[in-house]
């Protein structure tokens, strides 16, 4: 068993996270899920259980360092190695300019740049060990400029300015970084920052005319790119932001 693939995969309880660690599973690979739903870990751990998978599950809350660094140790001692770091826990909540608060800017930066540096930190030196590779989870919105969500963007921007730089850094050691930038998946992101059911049922029916190809994502979809970025078939990519979001970035606002 020790021979298997090791997969990290933070937000793994739900989203693209949880389609992420499933489709890992399904190549047989032993998948260590981050997140801070221990109910929600263990629905995660059956189900990659049933595809075929093994599964380590760790509550952690990501914006707690002495958390993340207990989620690595303890990964690590129980796995002996670790081949791919997916960076998938998020949040967002609505904000311009001039009303975002510091606690809201602060939360953002927290979970959606801070803790992924920390972990990629954390994680180089055993992915240079096994010459693996890191994928975070962006948005279009570090690609694009959106209103009203002004920490959120900016968070994705710095994220996806941490891939390039760190997949510089790490190349000499054969270690691959890259990040997806999907438009808008269904997930529970939106809801869980504040968002209500049926302001976000009229967000996904605005969604299809915003992306030209006239519907919203699927986190499955997110998933294959991403486990297509952590195979063989992509080693000659490294410091990409890849679009997945049906040409919404292509467009302009309106």
């Amino acid at each position: 068993m020790n021979d298997r693939r090791v997969i990290m995969v933070t937000g793994a309880t739900s989203g693209i996270g949880r389609a992420v660690a499933k489709r890992f599973a399904q190549s047989s690979a032993r998948i260590i899920c981050i997140g801070r739903d221990r109910s929600a870990l263990a629905d995660v751990e059956n189900e990659i259980k049933t595809v075929g998978g093994d599964a380590l599950t760790v509550r952690v809350d990501v914006t707690v360092d002495e958390d993340v660094t207990r989620a690595v140790d303890e990964a690590l001692s129980k796995t002996g190695r670790l081949d791919v770091l997916v960076n998938a826990a998020g949040h967002i909540s609505n904000g311009t300019i001039e009303d975002t608060s510091l606690t809201a800017w602060d939360a953002m930066m927290n979970v959606n740049l801070r803790s992924v540096f920390r972990l990629m930190q954390l994680a180089a030196p055993h992915l240079a060990r096994t010459q693996g590779n890191i994928i975070n989870v962006s948005s279009v919105t570090g690609l694009r400029s959106f209103p009203g969500v002004l920490a959120y963007c900016v968070s994705k921007a710095g994220l996806d300015q941490l891939t390039r730089c760190a997949a510089l850094e790490l190349a000499p050691k054969g270690v691959r970084v890259n990040a997806v930038n999907p438009g808008v998946v269904i997930t529970e992101i939106h809801k869980r920052g504040g968002m209500g059911e049926e302001d976000y049922e009229k967000f996904l029916e605005r969604s299809k005319k915003t992306h030209p190809l006239g519907r919203v994502g699927q986190p499955s979809e997110i998933a294959e790119l991403v486990f297509y970025l952590a195979s063989e078939s992509a080693s000659w990519i490294t410091g990409a932001t890849y679009q997945i979001d049906g040409g919404r970035a292509l467009s302009c606002a309106r």
